[in-house]
């Protein structure tokens, strides 16, 4: 019985940090000025300090193109959620939809992703 109960001790031992939710984007707009455009994103995520903390979102095209990313330099341990912007994003013509993908320091790109659709 104990040796069954090892696996799962083990799992139960490690760090919160090792499972805490991956970032997520909460919320989103875009605006066009001119040929490119402009992101407001708010993510949430349990920074819990230098060591661990969302660093950054992109804008992708539904295949996965990368059109613009928005690194983030630091924590946001005391912000939850927090809104960044990112501006002169240059996007396909045509293009109706984008996808938001945030990052964790720790845990890499979030399998979840937001869709915006472009006004």
């Amino acid at each position: 019985m104990l040796r069954a109960l090892i696996p799962l001790l083990a799992i139960l031992a490690l760090p919160a940090v090792a499972r805490a939710d991956p970032p997520e984007v909460v919320a989103a707009t875009a605006t066009q000025n001119g040929g490119t455009w402009s992101f407001d994103v708010t993510l949430a995520h349990p920074d819990t300090g230098w060591d661990h903390y969302a660093d950054a979102w992109q804008i992708e095209t539904a295949d996965g193109t990368v059109l613009g990313i928005r690194e983030l330099a630091h924590p946001h341990v005391e912000e939850q959620p927090f809104t960044r912007s990112l501006s002169g994003v240059t996007l396909p013509e045509g293009l109706e939809e984008v996808v938001i993908r945030p990052r964790c320091l720790v845990d890499g790109w979030a399998g979840e992703s937001f869709r915006l659709r472009l006004p």
